[in-house]
């Protein structure tokens, strides 16, 4: 399962959500978030200002979050 550091947080994709739109898991608790666009599949753990943040990061990110994605669903 690839996973993506930034800034402390740790991004990860799934092999198993190949049929899913892109998108990333967060971290210890966990967090679904879509990327095109970037938006909030599910939450469960993190409060409304940790959350924000990694939306944030996510959108900072957005562009090398996919390519990975694609990298590794090699579409």
């Amino acid at each position: 399962m690839p996973t993506v550091a930034i800034e402390g947080y740790k991004f990860r994709f799934c092999s198993s959500d190949i049929h899913e739109p892109p998108h990333v898991l967060h971290g210890e608790h966990v967090a679904k978030i879509w990327l095109v666009p970037i938006s909030i599949e599910f939450n469960h753990g993190y409060n409304q200002p940790e959350l924000n943040r990694i939306l944030r990061l996510a959108r900072q990110n957005q562009e090398r979050l996919l390519e990975i994605w694609n990298d590794y669903f090699n579409q």
